[in-house]
């Protein structure tokens, strides 16, 4: 039994946990960031006060926070761009991705890879987003669809799973009902 120890078991556990945090951590930060575009004050910045609040909740030190609303005054330190891509799914489902990024490019061509290794695809601006509302930060779909077929829900799961481990996505909006 050599190399199947307790501690390797626990040692490989906690670093997925780990990087999952960082990712998290992450994300947050990046959002702190470019809420503080419109005020580094959180009592005059409703977006960026909701962003801190989000960031306690995940527990992301105090430290880091500041770090990201530092960012935004460093003019040396690469600036961020919020992008809102489009994509069409196995059996025509639609999405909405959100993402943050320091370099457009490299971000877009992250998220056409994975959207096409499941079966998915980049759309033009405006040929999904008609059919989703915006509602505050969130986009509900005004037509959902259910998915019947358990191969299209696996390949669905697979898909949401891809997006979430990239570390420039924050959310994803379909149009699937649950």
């Amino acid at each position: 039994m050599s190399g199947h120890s307790r501690w390797s078991q626990i040692k490989h556990k906690k670093g997925i946990e780990d990087q999952k945090r960082g990712q998290i951590f992450s994300k947050l930060a990046k959002v702190i960031s470019i809420a503080a575009r419109k005020g580094t004050d959180p009592e005059k910045n409703l977006e960026l006060k909701n962003a801190i609040e989000r960031a306690h909740s995940f527990n992301l030190p105090k430290e880091n926070i500041e770090r990201a609303i530092k960012k935004v005054s460093d003019k040396n330190s690469a600036q961020l761009e919020e992008l809102v891509i489009e994509a069409v799914g196995p059996e025509s489902t639609n999405f909405i991705i959100t993402a943050i990024t320091d370099n457009r490019n490299r971000t877009i061509g992250e998220i056409k890879n994975i959207l096409s290794k499941h079966e998915s695809k980049i759309a033009q601006p405006g040929s999904v987003m008609w059919g989703f509302e915006k509602v505050g930060t969130d986009f509900i779909a005004k037509f959902p669809v259910t998915i019947q077929d358990q191969n299209t829900k696996n390949k669905l799961n697979a898909l949401f799973e891809g997006l979430d481990n990239n570390e420039d996505v924050q959310e994803v909006y379909s149009n699937t009902k649950e």
